[in-house]
This record gives C-alpha cells, structure tokens and sequence, in this order.
C-alpha cells in the first residue's frame, strides 16, 4: 500500500511512500527490544545528554521542519516553528529535571532500607496524531524514553514525511540504533501489533472511537495504556471579565491550528448581561484574522488538514442552522485548498452538536446563561473534560469556579495550552493517565518497592 502526503492548500501530493508490512514491524520490534537491552543500562544521566543534543538538532533544522508541518497537514508557517521550539522546549526540561524525577524515594519504615525504584517496562508504542505531528511524538517518546523504554510510533497516514524525519532527528542526536523507531503503516496493522503483544505499553492521542477500541484490546491483555481523546472545551466569560483581553485570547483559543486542536476553545460560555458586548468585541477580532497560504509569514488561519473534514464540519453546522442557528462567516472563499471559514455562532443552544460533539475545526459557538451556576452546569454537561478558560477580575471566584469544573485543566484569564512543567491529561471521555511533568514521566515504568532487612 502506498502513503501519500497531499498538501491541503494545493492539493498536490508531496511525497508518497510504501507502507510496512507485518513482517517487516515485527522485525524492526524485536531490533528496538534488542536496544532496549542497552539503553535501559545506562544511567538517567546518561540517557538525558542525548536528549540535549536533540533540543539542539532542532533548533539548528526548526525552518526545514516546519515547513514539512506546513505541507502535509496546512499550519500557518509561524505556528509549525513555534511547534518545533515546543519540541526542543520538552527535550531540554527532561535533560535538566528527568534524573531527579526518577531518583530512588526512601521511605523508612523502620527497615535496614526501604525505597521505591522506577524501573522502565520496554517497548513502548505511540499511536499518534497528525493535529500536532511533531509535538505529539516528543510529548510521548521523550519521557519515556528518558525513564529507559525504547519507542515505536505508528504516526497518522497524512504526515509520514514529518514521522520519518523524527526518526532521522534521534539519529542525528547520536541516539543508538532502534531506541526510536517509526512504522508507516494502517490501523490496522497496529492493532495487530498490540493483540500480537509485541509490545509493553501504548500511548494514543486520538478521538473516543479509536481509544475505546485500543482501550478494550488493551485492557484485555492488561497492557499500561494512556490516552488523550477529544474535547469540548469551555471558555467562560464572567461580568467582571475584562473584555478585551479575553476576546483576544479567544479568536487565538479558538483557531489556533485553524481549530484543529483537542485544547482550542469550543464553547463559549458567557453571561447573559455582557454577551452582547463580547460577540461584537470576538467579531471584530474574527475580522482581523488572515486566512490564506499557510506559507505566508502573515497567514492566521489556513487549509483543513483532509478534505474530508469539510464535509463534517458542514453537516455541524447543517445541524445548528437546523435549530435556530444564525452564523456569522468570515473571510474570502477559496476556489483551492481545504478551506473552512471561521464561524461564529452567536445564540447557539445547548441542543446543538456544536455544542456536544468535538468540533475540529474553526467554529465558535456562544452560549449565553443567565448566572455563575448555569455557567458551571453548562460548562460541565458534556461527556469531555480536558481543558477549560474561566474569565474574571475576581481571581478568587475564579479559582472558587475551577474547583467545580469536571477537567483536566483550567487556565483563569489565560489559554490552556500544554507545558512540559505541568501534567497534561483529561477526565471522562477526554482520557486516562497524563503526559508531560513527572506525572508524565512515570506512566510507563514499575513503581518498585524494595524493602531490605538485616
């Protein structure tokens, strides 16, 4: 089978490869099970200076990289290199902080010694997406590897050009042979992989459907699993909010990535006294935004990453029109590219898929609640909890608010983005287990209990 990267402004293929077969993953497993021998010898300290030298293989390389972004899956050019900076960003917190995340805890209990040790567990295999396609791997592969398991991915089918020069980027850092590797190849034959337990552990950043199934299969052969699914994150504007600073934060919330990230903002929450004032205030920050080339330096918001995704934001918004819906378009049509208009939906109903299903892609709907606790209950009648925004000058209230917001995250007069510092994970059907920070770090190695006695 043959995998082909189109650009979705042009709609021209940039590259296409061969998938992997069965055979040839099974070979290249047992190569990484085989590196996994070496690499989890060596000390924590050892295995981190690689990951400085890969911090800076990217900082030298971050414009051919980002423009690979920018070809297979559309992001505006300026957001594929602040992509990159991300990536060397987790690579050089994990060079710095892994060794004493990972130090041995000594807990006396009146022993001659007692301790816990993390110990890695293998081959770990990363099921990942294309919204982030280099930021989503180095999320994944960098803790785990820094705690001594070796990684596999299987990337998605639309940016293979972007998973292989990953693997290219670990070579180029001096990395041993194997300790990363990339499969080309469907979902197929992942499942087969997992079912076939070849490997120890699997990560899947992707949507409900696919983490269920992966879920199940792993769950049957108790295999550690984290997932990071889909979202509907709220964006709450209270009436002491300042205005401007949050309209601003919510067109770059909302289309960031043209709306195609699990933490985009994609309800919007707003009191009933103010919503008149913010839906001017948001169009007039909707007005502003560019849309065009994704390779131009002043491009906002660019082309869907698959042409199919048109069709699924349309039938959304079908729906909304359907039960009352109003929306406001922006920006020139395009006779090329996989183009969606940013939307704004300013009466939208809680009826709406809009408003319950996870929208990717740039489209805002406005809920308008009469009090706080409507905000609330609102805000937490989804079957997500990822991320969510509250906006307030009373940071009290606010944090009061946070307590009682079902997710994972909650950014009070700021966006909720991902930080290596910080564990990054949802609640409900938003996922299990966490990424980044030590929490992160810890997912996929054995918590060992060592208790030694005279």
């Amino acid at each position: 089978m043959r995998i082909k990267s189109i650009n979705p402004y042009t709609e021209e293929v940039n590259w296409t490869y061969d998938s992997f077969s069965y055979e040839e993953c099974e070979s290249m497993i047992e190569n990484s099970r085989t590196a996994f021998s070496g690499w989890s010898s060596l000390s924590v300290e050892e295995r981190t200076k690689y990951f400085s030298r890969v911090g800076k293989v990217l900082r030298q390389n971050a414009e051919i990289y980002a423009e690979i972004i920018t070809k297979e899956m559309g992001k505006p050019i300026r957001q594929s290199r602040d992509e990159i900076e991300k990536c060397a960003w987790i690579c050089d917190y994990y060079a710095e902080n892994a060794a004493e995340f990972l130090k041995d805890e000594v807990v006396d209990i009146g022993a001659e010694k007692s301790y816990v040790t993390f110990e890695p567990l293998g081959v770990i295999f990363g099921i990942i997406p294309w919204s982030f396609p280099f930021e989503h791997v180095f999320r994944f592969a960098v803790p785990s590897m820094c705690a001594g398991n070796v990684c596999i991915i299987k990337h998605a089918s639309n940016v293979p050009a972007s998973a292989l020069e990953i693997e290219k980027i670990f070579l180029e850092a001096g990395f041993p042979e194997n300790v990363f590797n990339t499969l080309l190849i469907d979902s197929k034959t992942a499942m087969e992989i997992i079912e076939e337990e070849l490997v120890d552990g699997i990560s899947l950043t992707g949507n409900i459907d696919g983490g269920s199934e992966i879920g199940e299969l792993a769950g049957s052969l108790v295999k550690p699993l984290v997932l990071e699914l889909g979202s509907s994150d709220p964006f709450i504007v209270l009436e002491d909010a300042d205005l401007e600073r949050a309209t601003q934060v919510a067109a770059k919330s909302s289309f960031l990535n043209t709306g195609q990230s699990h933490i985009a903002a994609k309800r919007f929450i707003v009191l009933e006294t103010i919503a008149v004032d913010f839906i001017e205030a948001f169009e007039l920050e909707m007005q502003e935004l560019k849309i065009g080339n994704p390779m131009d330096e002043e491009t906002d918001i660019g082309p869907l990453a698959k042409k199919e995704f048109l069709d699924s934001l349309e039938r959304v918004l079908k729906d909304a029109k359907k039960k009352g819906a109003e929306p406001h378009v922006y920006g020139e049509e395009h006779s090329k590219g996989f183009f969606f208009r940013p939307t704004l939906i300013p009466a939208a109903s809680t009826d709406m898929k809009v408003c319950n299903v996870e929208v990717f892609g740039p489209i805002a709907p406005v809920i308008t609640v009469k009090n706080e606790d409507e905000a609330v209950k609102v805000a937490n009648a989804t079957e997500f909890g990822l991320g969510a925004e509250i906006w307030s000058r009373d940071l009290e209230k606010a944090q009061r608010l946070a307590k009682r917001i079902k997710c994972g995250s909650v950014a009070i007069n700021g966006m909720v983005k991902s930080d290596p510092r910080l564990p990054f994970g949802g609640v409900k059907k938003s996922g299990i287990g966490r990424e980044l920070s030590h929490y992160g770090l810890k997912e996929f190695v054995n918590i060992k209990t060592v208790v030694v006695n005279k």
